[in-house]
């Protein structure tokens, strides 16, 4: 008979994921395994679980919106109430344990767990951890980080558990050959390509910068442009693109898509990577070897986005372009040096793909096989 082991995190793609890849890891490595997903019966999870093949159950979560005293109280309230119901989950579920991967919908399933005395592992994937981690990894059994330098922010007593394992990326990240992927998106071999995305509903200080790229570099064949604009600006920058002359459907070198399905090929393809830095994105791209230009989102909790880019930044393996300072210009100028200059673009590949957790899945699953056991 195998072990039952609950999953818990949620409210963004970033704690989901995580979750999802470390789930599949489990039943691949146990497949007597049961698993449950626990989080936000409205959050993104609630949808994602499902459709990734796992049990479901949904719980009151809420995060601390605005920082006010009323919005505390709230999000209190809403805690304390999904803390109860994950207890009841616990109750009939019996977990060995508890895998959280941050997120304040993990912090009532957390709670339970603690109190019900059921060991919390605890995967932090941000170089600076959200609030719920940072109550989490004071009963937590282990803190699995992806960036090491999330450690200080971390009580002290806690420190003493933490293993840096990095984040485990999609398991077809970083197999695609070149030429696969060129293939794909009907390309010939010869020329450079920048891949930019700004994430499932885009980016929209991103998009308004990559029109003067695609402007600058539309029609030079050595250069191609691949934009996952997002659903939310998909219409407007096609269309404005088309009021410019410019063809964008891949006929000639820019080709921009609503989104990318087959992110795989399309890191494959790239020569520089142009987009936000939530730490999945950045194990991705560090999976594939590729240089980044990392436009940080300004509002991200604790402003985490611009501390997981500094640390490929530190390593040399991207640039660091604060929102504040991203123009269309700012953003060409940037590109055109990197193409430029092929002894930098590839030190900066080099350094990007040693910053890479290829085990970090392995990693994470050893530290679980006790509980297995």
């Amino acid at each position: 008979m195998g072990k039952r082991l609950i999953l818990a995190g949620g409210g963004t793609g970033g704690h989901i994921y995580p979750a999802l890849a470390i789930g599949t890891g489990i039943l691949s490595r146990w497949p007597a395994s049961e698993l449950l997903y626990v989080g936000g019966s409205r959050g993104l999870e609630s949808r994602l679980a499902p459709a990734s093949g796992f049990e479901f159950a949904g719980i009151p979560a809420a995060g601390w919106q605005g920082r006010t005293p009323a919005n505390l109280a709230r999000a209190l309230a809403i805690t304390w109430q999904g803390r109860a119901e994950a207890g009841e989950i616990l109750r009939r579920f019996r977990p060995e344990a508890v895998i959280c991967t941050g997120g304040y919908a993990c912090l009532p399933t957390a709670a339970a767990a603690w109190q019900a005395r059921i060991p919390v592992y605890l995967h932090e994937q941000n170089a600076f951890p959200g609030l719920a981690s940072r109550l989490i990894a004071r009963w937590a059994a282990s803190l699995l980080l992806t960036f090491p330098e999330a450690a200080a922010y971390f009580p002290r007593r806690a420190r003493q558990r933490i293993t840096v394992t990095g984040l485990p990326v999609r398991p077809e990240i970083g197999r695609a050959s070149r030429e696969a992927a060129l293939a794909f998106f009907g390309w010939d071999p010869t020329g450079l390509t920048i891949l930019a995305a700004g994430g499932s509903q885009g980016a929209k200080s991103l998009n308004q910068a990559m029109l003067d790229v695609i402007k600058q570099f539309y029609r030079q064949k050595e250069t191609r442009i691949l934009l996952a604009a997002g659903s939310r600006d998909y219409e407007w920058l096609t269309n404005t693109l088309g009021e410019a002359g410019i063809t964008w459907g891949g006929q000639e070198n820019i080709r921009v898509e609503p989104y990318i399905d087959r992110m795989d090929l399309a890191y494959a393809a790239g020569d520089i990577f142009v987009g936000r830095s939530g730490a999945s994105t950045l194990a991705e791209i560090a999976s594939c070897g590729l240089p980044g230009i990392l436009i940080p989102y300004p509002y991200a909790a604790g402003d985490h986005q611009t501390r997981n880019a500094q640390s490929l930044a530190d390593k040399e393996a991207a640039i660091l372009l604060p929102e504040t300072g991203l123009t269309g210009p700012a953003l060409t100028r940037t590109l055109a040096g990197l193409l430029s200059d092929g002894e930098k673009r590839r030190r900066m590949a080099a350094n990007s793909a040693a910053a890479a957790k290829p085990q970090a899945l392995a990693d994470i699953l050893a530290i679980l096989a006790p509980v297995m056991a």
